[in-house]
């Protein structure tokens, strides 16, 4: 294979930086060993999409490969091919003149092959005495051999990529079935909670499917269909735990200490308590003990607002968001027994999501302590969830970032 010689286009082609460098990289990768030709062409036509090649390219590089007399590309062999237009499209199944020399054109731009022209622009070879080629002006395959690594590992990545994707999209269509069956459950049964909320939601995330989605489509819609199928899953469980409350309706009642590290008193102390006054356990119906319906980076990134409260200016996990959503209480004007009737109906979690969101959209909010009450009384009376809340948010905050990429 010859190398140390940097050669250029006949004619008017343009010789660009990108094309020295191809064949300066070409030649240092210069190497004795060999590759069989089909199977870096199997590998450079998996990964045509990272390399920018059309399928047509790949039928003249097909053909390209076809004039090479052996099956292995090596380093001690003369590596240009030299046929004709004529021969190049007789070979790649008729295409027209126009469109091959358009796909040798990205062939050379891709790396994948490299011009040796001569003086006059044809292509042809000059054989010794003894038959053997001594020169040869046409395409040169030697970036095949010098890449054939770099193009398997390509290869290898674009079929991880595409489990991925086949993944996910069997991921989304299963959730997908799911939320609407789940839903449709809760509308005909005319159970509690916000199901026509819900089933806007539903229908929205469906409307943004894309015909065509890329893995970062699927996932995106992978995600949000996710955190529905939660919240439904969710408001069907508060289903359950009220027909088994129904059943035994005897309510339990708890002291709930200062020494207790689910409280809320623990964050912020009682404001109704007198100077002078003797601290009194206080009784109160037990605290629902709800588990955290949504992830908290995905409530970060509904309202990134509140996450300048935490430590540092960051918010690492639930109790630093409670903790941060007690300051945000205080700067918003809620009373303290407003966002303690908050946490006794909703679970401190989802107390603390809501102040999040209310903040997040207090300039749109005249009284936020109102307006945290009547989510409360809602909520006890089963009409409400979070969910809708947090994908309104979700969508407005995705938005601006998508304008700006």
């Amino acid at each position: 294979m010859e190398t140390g010689y940097i050669t250029t286009p006949f004619g008017r082609r343009s010789m660009t930086l990108a094309l020295v460098k191809r064949q300066i990289n070409t030649d240092r990768a210069a190497t004795e060993s060999s590759v069989e030709k089909w199977r870096v062409f199997r590998d450079v036509g998996d990964a045509r999409s990272r390399l920018g090649l059309q399928d047509r390219a790949l039928t003249v590089l097909n053909a390209l490969l076809s004039f090479f007399p052996v099956a292995e590309l090596s380093g001690d062999k003369n590596l240009i091919v030299f046929p004709s237009n004529a021969q190049l499209t007789a070979r790649a199944n008729g295409i027209a003149g126009t469109t091959l020399r358009k796909c040798l054109a990205a062939l050379v731009e891709a790396g994948i092959i490299i011009r040796k022209d001569s003086p006059n622009g044809k292509r042809y070879a000059r054989k010794g005495e003894e038959g053997t080629i001594e020169d040869a002006y046409g395409f040169s395959l030697a970036p095949l051999l010098a890449r054939a690594e770099e193009f398997a590992a390509l290869a290898q990545d674009v079929a991880a990529e595409h489990r991925r994707f086949r993944i996910t999209k069997d991921r989304l269509t299963i959730v997908r079935r799911d939320v609407r069956k789940l839903i449709s459950v809760g509308l005909e049964e005319n159970l509690p909670g916000d199901w026509a909320a819900a089933e806007t939601t539903f229908m929205e995330i469906v409307g943004r499917f894309s015909r065509r989605p890329t893995i970062v489509d699927l996932s995106a819609s992978l995600d949000e269909m996710m955190l529905l199928h939660e919240e439904v899953s969710r408001m069907l469980e508060m289903q359950e735990e009220s027909t088994k409350s129904d059943g035994n309706d005897i309510a339990s009642g708890c002291h709930i200490q200062n020494s207790n590290t689910e409280s809320c008193n623990e964050l912020e102390p009682s404001f109704e308590k007198k100077q002078g006054e003797k601290s009194e356990p206080i009784k109160r119906t037990e605290r629902k003990a709800e588990p955290e319906a949504f992830p908290l980076s995905m409530v970060l990134r509904a309202c990134p607002e509140i996450g300048n409260f935490g430590p540092g200016g960051l918010i690492g996990n639930w109790r630093e968001m409670m903790a941060a959503a007690i300051t945000v209480r205080s700067m918003l004007g809620v009373s303290p027994s407003a966002y303690e009737e908050a946490c006794d109906v909703m679970g401190q979690a989802a107390a603390a999501i809501a102040i999040a969101c209310i903040y997040e959209r207090s300039g749109h909010i005249n009284s936020a302590g109102g307006y945290l009450r009547d989510l409360t009384a809602k909520a006890r009376r089963g009409e409400f969830s979070l969910g809708p809340m947090l994908f309104a948010l979700l969508r407005a905050n995705a938005v601006p970032a998508q304008a700006s990429a």
